[in-house]
């Protein structure tokens, strides 16, 4: 087997539906599977999984484990000589697998990449290429910085805005969206890590990618689309709440003890100051009908 695609469901019943019908509708020479995760719908989209696309490997989990432990569970029973992890709310274009595949067996020493990831009005989804959320790239990031000078690299590490979107290079790390992974890169660093229930377990992947010597690549030959919940509608404070912790567990990883207690205090108290004002413009937002619904980092809120 070539490919083992993962995707992971949570009430999202006709995204997913779309997704995997733009995923049997691919045109490669590569042999690939659908592992599908769910993790304990109240919708139908188990019945309704089952009965539209019977040759899907169809996990049912009993609670909502998270993003990081269902593609766990998914890269358990994988055949693939690569895993690509994939959002429900996707839909990829015919030529997505061969071009990413193809690319990844040229290139042996990449152990991870991602393609050019678009939302549904055309415009980039810059999670697809990012830098390490290092304390200046964060800070420029959280605070506006990076939209202030937008061409500038200093002060845009973390979304790499001055980067040409149609240009591939090497980036730090990818969107868990879309996210093609060697198995071999896994055997030597792990799967996901499951201390992440929501968000940062991508950029956590890739950094263990990264230390471990193997090379991260955004290569926008091939596009997909993105399904993102809506910005202007109030979230639920468990999203919100989790975002934030994931910056903390992220520093507390892979960056407090390379710098002193002055600076992982400001980190501290910048991850508070961002939740607080989160929080307060989220009460300022109409409250619409919504569902919580799986995501590249583990909810998102869809109307």
């Amino acid at each position: 087997m070539d490919l083992s695609i993962l995707i992971v469901n949570y009430n999202t019943c006709q995204l997913t539906v779309d997704c995997l019908r733009s995923v049997f509708a691919s045109e490669t020479e590569y042999t690939y599977e659908v592992i599908l995760v769910d993790n304990n719908s109240k919708d139908e989209s188990v019945q309704t999984i089952r009965e539209l696309f019977p040759q899907v490997k169809l996990i049912e989990n009993t609670e909502n484990t998270g993003f990081a432990k269902a593609n766990n569970q998914g890269m358990e029973v994988a055949e693939g000589r690569y895993m690509l992890l994939l959002n429900s709310d996707t839909i990829i274009q015919q030529d997505t697998i061969q071009t990413m595949v193809a690319f990844m067996d040229y290139n042996p020493i990449i152990g991870a990449s991602g393609c050019k990831i678009v939302l549904p009005d055309g415009s980039l989804d810059k999670a697809c290429k990012r830098g390490f959320p290092t304390p200046s790239a964060s800070f420029y990031y959280a605070f506006g910085l990076s939209k202030l000078f937008p061409n500038k690299p200093e002060f845009n590490q973390y979304q790499l805005g001055y980067l040409n979107p149609d240009v591939e290079y090497p980036v730090d790390c990818l969107v868990g969206a879309f996210m093609l992974v060697r198995r071999e890169t896994i055997e030597q660093v792990g799967g996901l890590d499951e201390t992440f229930f929501m968000y940062g377990e991508d950029i956590d992947w890739c950094y263990r990618i990264k230390q471990a010597g193997w090379g991260i690549h955004y290569y926008p030959r091939t596009t997909i689309i993105h399904y993102k919940g809506g910005s202007a509608r109030r979230r639920p404070f468990k999203i919100i709440y989790e975002f934030h912790r994931a910056m903390i567990l992220f520093h507390r990883k892979h960056y407090r003890q390379k710098y002193n207690i002055f600076v992982n205090g400001a980190v501290y108290a910048g991850v508070g100051l961002k939740l607080l004002l989160s929080l307060l413009t989220n009460r300022l937002k109409p409250i619409r009908p919504a569902t919580i619904t799986q995501s590249s980092g583990g909810v998102e809120v869809k109307s």
